[in-house]
C-alpha cells in the first residue's frame, strides 16, 4: 500500500460538497494539491475512508473557538484505532443567510444549518428571524444546495459560507450573521501514517486518556503529569466512555512535541497512571507560535537526571566526585 502522504494518486476526504470550510482547510495542505479530493457526508465516513484505504488522509473539524471541541470528531478518534493527526489548520468562520431567488427575509420560517454553525449564528437569527425553526444539516453547503432541489424545500433559508453564491444560484439575504466576528475553526488532517512530523519548536501533541476510576483527586493526578513538567494544556475536554455513569475519557492537546524530553516524560507518567492512552500525534501548530517554557524544563535537565540515575545504578562516579 502506498505511503499515506506520498501516493501518486492520493485521495483526500473532506466534508462536502464543494465550498465548505473543510474544503478551505484542505486547500492549505501542500501535499493535497493536484490530488483527488473526495467529498463525504460526515466525520465517520471521512475516517472510514482512511481506515479502508480509500483515502490517504481526511480533513475533519476538531475544535471551534466559540463552541469548543467537536464531540463527534473526538469520539470517533477515541473509537477508531491506528489513526494519527499529522497537521492542523485554522479557518476563519464567516456566515451568510441564503435562500431561493426571490425569497425575502420576512418570509423565512425555517433555517437549515449545521448544528455548530447554527449555534454560532443563533443570536443574530433570534433577533432578525425571531419565529424561525432550525433544521439540522450535515453541512452548510448541503443545506444551501437542498434549497434548490426539485419540489418544495424543507427549509426557507440556509446558513452558508460567504462563497456559496459561487457554487449555487441563491440569493444572499444577509451577510456576516455570525455572533462572533473572531470565530475560528480548527481542522486536523488524519491519516494512518506511523511517521511523526519533525519537531519545529512550535508543536502540539494530542492524546486521549481515561481516568483509572471515579474517585476524588483522579483528575488532579492526571493533570499533575503535565503541570510538574511545565507543560501547558491548550485543550482539556471530558467525554463519557459510555459503559457506565461517572466513567470519562479526556481529550488533551498539550504544547510541545513527543521528542521534547518534558513531553516524553509526561506521556510516560500518563501511561503509568491511565488504563488507556491513545496517542493521536505530534504535529506543527497552525499558528507557528513557538512554545515557551521555564528553563528548568529544558531537554538537558531531563537528560542529566537520567544520566545521574544511570550512574547510581552502574556504580560509576558522578561528575565532581
Amino acid at each position: 500500500m502506498p505511503g499515506p502522504l506520498d501516493a501518486a494518486a492520493a485521495t483526500y476526504s473532506f466534508l462536502g460538497p464543494a465550498g465548505t470550510f473543510t474544503e478551505a482547510a484542505l486547500a492549505q495542505v501542500p501535499d493535497a494539491q493536484g490530488k483527488v479530493w473526495r467529498p463525504v457526508n460526515n466525520v465517520g465516513e471521512a475516517l472510514d475512508d482512511v481506515v479502508t484505504g480509500r483515502s490517504v488522509a481526511a480533513m475533519i473539524a476538531i475544535e471551534n473557538s466559540v463552541e469548543g471541541g467537536v464531540t463527534a470528531a473526538q469520539d470517533a478518534l477515541a473509537s477508531i484505532p491506528d489513526l494519527r493527526i499529522v497537521g492542523e489548520y485554522l479557518v476563519p468562520v464567516r456566515f451568510v443567510l441564503v435562500a431561493r431567488p426571490g425569497t425575502r427575509l420576512a418570509e423565512v420560517r425555517t433555517v437549515a444549518a449545521h448544528p455548530v454553525a447554527y449555534a454560532q449564528c443563533r443570536r443574530w437569527l433570534e433577533q432578525n428571524v425571531p419565529a424561525h425553526g432550525h433544521l439540522p444539516a450535515t453541512s452548510n453547503v448541503q443545506a444551501a444546495a437542498e434549497l434548490l432541489g426539485e419540489g418544495p424545500a424543507l427549509a426557507d433559508a440556509a446558513v452558508a459560507p460567504p462563497t456559496i453564491s459561487k457554487h449555487y444560484n441563491v440569493d444572499v439575504l444577509a451577510e456576516d450573521i455570525g455572533d462572533n466576528a473572531n470565530a475560528v475553526t480548527r481542522f486536523v488532517l488524519v491519516s494512518r501514517t506511523r511517521t511523526i512530523p519533525e519537531r519545529t519548536g512550535a508543536d502540539k501533541t494530542s492524546l486521549i486518556a481515561e481516568l483509572p476510576e471515579d474517585r476524588s483527586g483522579a483528575l488532579l493526578e492526571l493533570l499533575e503529569q503535565f503541570s510538574t513538567r511545565g507543560i501547558n494544556l491548550s485543550l482539556l475536554q471530558s467525554r463519557p466512555i459510555g459503559d457506565a455513569l461517572g466513567r470519562y475519557r479526556f481529550v488533551i492537546d498539550l504544547d510541545g512535541h513527543i521528542s521534547d524530553e518534558r513531553v516524553a516524560d509526561a506521556l510516560l507518567g500518563v501511561r503509568r497512571f491511565s488504563p488507556s492512552v491513545i496517542f493521536l500525534g505530534s504535529y506543527p501548530r497552525a499558528d507557528k507560535v513557538k512554545i515557551e517554557y521555564v528553563d528548568r524544563y529544558d531537554d538537558e535537565i531531563f537528560i542529566e537526571a537520567r544520566d545521574w540515575l544511570r550512574g547510581l545504578l552502574s556504580g560509576e562516579p558522578a561528575d565532581g566526585e
